[in-house]
């Protein structure tokens, strides 16, 4: 074979396959460069940085540990009801209120309040925690954790864009608790 009658068939399944690999790393390249760009191209969520209402004061009285859901700041529409959050709101003395994440700080299953026995119990493995959150039994090593909060308007708000960790520490100022 001569080569003025074109290019041989070894040259031209070269360069096909150089194409079709360019094609594929290409479209593998999309999403790692936009996973490694997401922090600088990212706007800015409102939820994130946003306080929302559990409800009136008066939902909540004075010396009672009562349930209270919010809907999670950074859902997305198609996700229905899994995008509603629920915690235990305690108010203490109509002053002082404590708000703790309704998931065991064990494993994370939901845990219970149960006024007969002033108690949050886990169904999973037996943990228990105080009416205050702290720790009394079972295989929980810490209490629950707490969600920042603050009163206004005679409403009781959370900062939920954060999840309550061990990392924090609660400090009590100006009738809610804000974390270091």
């Amino acid at each position: 074979m001569s080569e003025q009658q074109g290019m041989s068939r070894r040259t031209l399944l070269v360069k096909v396959g150089i194409v079709l690999n360019g094609i594929v790393g290409a479209a593998l390249a999309v999403p790692i460069l936009r996973f490694l760009l997401s922090p600088v191209t990212r706007e800015k969520k409102f939820g994130y940085e946003s306080w929302l209402s559990l409800g009136g004061l008066e939902q909540f009285p004075a010396g009672q540990t009562r349930l209270a859901t919010y809907r999670n700041p950074v859902v997305n529409s198609w996700d229905g009801e899994t995008g509603d959050i629920a915690c235990w709101v305690r108010n203490v003395d109509d002053q002082t209120f404590q708000v703790f994440a309704i998931n065991c700080a064990h494993l994370g299953c939901p845990v219970r309040w149960f006024p007969q026995s002033s108690l949050f119990m886990c169904p999973c493995h037996g943990g228990a925690y105080y009416q205050d959150g702290s720790r009394a039994s079972g295989p929980p090593e810490r209490g629950l954790f707490q969600y920042k909060h603050k009163l206004e308007d005679g409403k009781i708000f959370i900062k939920a864009g954060e999840m309550p960790t061990p990392g924090r520490t609660a400090n009590t100022k100006r009738g809610g608790t804000t974390c270091a």
